[in-house]
C-alpha cells in the first residue's frame, strides 16, 4: 500500500508518516521495483496506535518507550499505568490554574465598568491588573 493510501485510512498527513520513519516510530518499509514506500496492514495499525497514544495524551517519546517494550517482548503496562497517573496530576494542576485564572478573570471584569477610561494609555484594565498583580506579590 502506497503513503498516501495509507494516510488516508489512518487519517494523518504522508509527512507525518515520513517523520514517524525518521524518527523510529514506525519502520522503514520495503520498497517497490518503482522506488515507492510498500506499506503493510501492521504498518497501519501501528499508526493507529500511534494517533490513539496521541491523542489519549503522551508523548512520541513515551510512544516510543511503549513500543519498545512491546518490541522487546515485555508489557508496557506498568509504564503505561505510570504516565496515565502523571497525565490526571497534571491535568488536575492545570484545573486549578485554569479555575483560578477564571476567578481573577471574573474579578477583573467585575472592576472593569468602575475605571476610568484614560486614552493615554494602552488598556485601562490590563494595566489596572498589572498594578494590582505586582502589589499582591510577595
Amino acid at each position: 500500500m502506497r503513503i498516501g493510501e495509507v494516510a488516508d485510512a489512518v487519517g494523518i498527513n504522508p509527512k507525518t508518516i515520513r517523520y514517524y520513519e525518521d524518527i523510529g516510530l514506525l519502520p522503514v518499509p520495503e520498497r517497490t521495483p518503482a522506488g515507492y514506500r510498500d506499506y503493510t496492514t501492521a504498518d497501519i495499525d501501528r499508526l493507529i496506535f500511534i494517533k490513539t497514544a496521541q491523542r489519549l495524551g503522551f508523548s512520541l517519546a513515551e510512544v516510543a518507550e511503549i513500543l519498545a517494550f512491546r518490541e522487546r517482548g515485555q508489557r508496557p503496562c506498568a509504564y503505561v499505568l505510570d504516565a496515565l497517573s502523571r497525565q490526571v496530576g497534571d491535568l488536575d494542576r492545570r484545573i486549578t490554574e485554569l479555575q483560578d485564572l477564571r476567578a481573577e478573570l471574573v474579578a477583573l471584569k467585575a472592576q472593569a465598568d468602575s475605571l476610568p477610561r484614560d486614552d493615554a494609555c494602552y488598556c485601562t484594565v490590563i494595566e489596572h491588573a498589572a498594578v494590582t498583580h505586582s502589589t499582591t506579590e510577595p
